[in-house]
């Protein structure tokens, strides 16, 4: 591991694409997918010349609102790489609580083929839960390679409830990206393995810094976009 210190398958379908603008001026094409969890939600921001697919997920607490997927759909496809923003069928269902792992499994299968479905290697990625789907399920799946931002390496105070296992048995290349603060998870409590770390300074689980920090919040974002766009680079 290296570190970086400054920092049963669903049934897909789609609808009608339809363009929609992000909060943060981000513009996608939305397509719903129908999986065995419920419709899911994928909003493409596509690269003129593609040569990845990162479909990224949101946590069990938000959405793809989130500074951290925008800024990817910002700035991955200007690099060749298109961003797929993934919405669970429990998110756009409008619920506010996550149902169980093995429940997020069957969704993100479901909604897999709609991901494959250009014919480029995809990255299996997302923030926080996702991250651990992403992780469970690249294997089956036959993703390229792993992104988890937020890895919840274990609850709050709780770290003898490890979920290392997890991120372990990944089984492609990795990335994580961690807060230096996450209470989810130091970057130093991660244990040795096959897998990229790149450390947010300062950054709590939604890489948030405090304002008395030694850099700026766009800083902080910036080392999460410069992160991935290294590391996908070097997936050939």
């Amino acid at each position: 591991m290296s570190k970086d210190i400054t920092e049963s398958a669903g049934t897909a379908g789609t609808a009608e694409p339809v363009e929609t603008t992000g909060t943060t001026g981000t513009t996608g094409t939305a397509e719903t997918v129908e999986t065995d969890a419920g419709t899911a939600r994928v909003t493409w921001h596509r690269a003129e010349k593609a040569r990845l697919v990162l479909a990224v997920s949101h946590g069990a607490g938000g959405g793809i609102g989130a500074r951290d997927l925008q800024a990817l759909a910002r700035t991955l496809p200007a690099h060749g790489v298109t961003v797929a923003l993934v919405e669970q069928p429990w998110r756009v269902a409008g619920k506010k609580v996550a149902p169980a792992p093995k429940t997020l499994d069957v969704g993100w299968r479901g909604i897999w083929p709609a991901l494959a479905r250009p014919g480029l290697p995809v990255i299996s990625g997302g923030r926080s839960a996702g991250a651990r789907v992403a992780c469970r399920t690249a294997t089956e799946l036959g993703a390229y390679a792993v992104l988890a931002l937020s890895f919840p390496l274990h609850p709050p105070g709780r770290p003898e409830k490890s979920r290392a296992g997890e991120l372990l048995a990944a089984g492609v290349p990795t990335l994580v990206v961690q807060g230096g603060n996450d209470p989810f998870g130091r970057p130093e409590e991660f244990p040795e393995g096959a897998y990229d770390l790149v450390e947010v300074p300062y950054g709590d689980h939604g890489f948030g810094v405090p304002k008395k920090a030694e850099l700026s919040q766009e800083q902080a974002v910036a080392i999460v976009t410069d992160a991935v766009v290294e590391w996908a680079g070097s997936l050939g």
